[in-house]
């Protein structure tokens, strides 16, 4: 039987002592759900970090009942596509400045999954190329842009 992704976070986010519209949309390959409520920040958290922590756990449990049942995205009002905008925004100014100077520019670190979008939103530029480079003391990673050779 298939789980009711919208319906699990319904009931994870209310145990959690808030009171949101839950809604769910196909989106790709996976469902996004997006949380609605008046304390928006609360279950975002810092840089999304509660937001996040959040979606690995309804992941889990859903993964827990139906191993094939697709992955869920979470958002809550509008996060993750804010925060996507200004990810891709602040990646196309780096590469300009790649493209003025021809230096290299080192973005700050970043999750696995911010770091997609960047090489992602920059991967049909033919002048610059991108590269992800640990960080000392973190799990993060920073992308270098340099002009392509």
């Amino acid at each position: 039987m298939p789980v009711d992704a919208r319906a699990l976070t319904e009931e994870f986010v209310k145990l959690l002592g808030f009171e949101a519209t839950v809604t769910e949309k196909q989106v790709g390959d996976g469902v996004l759900i997006d949380i609605q409520c008046d304390d928006p920040g609360r279950l975002i958290g810092r840089q999304g970090q509660t937001l996040s922590q959040l979606q690995y756990l309804i992941n889990r449990m859903i993964y827990q009942k139906d191993p094939t049942a697709s992955k869920v995205t979470l958002d809550v009002g509008n996060y993750r596509a804010n925060a996507r905008e200004t990810l891709i925004a602040k990646a196309k100014e780096a590469a300009e400045k790649v493209r003025r100077w021809g230096d290299i520019v080192e973005l700050e670190p970043m999750n696995a999954f911010d770091r997609r979008i960047v090489h992602n939103a920059l991967k049909d530029d033919p002048t610059v190329e991108t590269h992800s480079v640990p960080v000392e003391g973190t799990t993060k990673k920073a992308i270098l842009l340099r002009p392509k050779r």
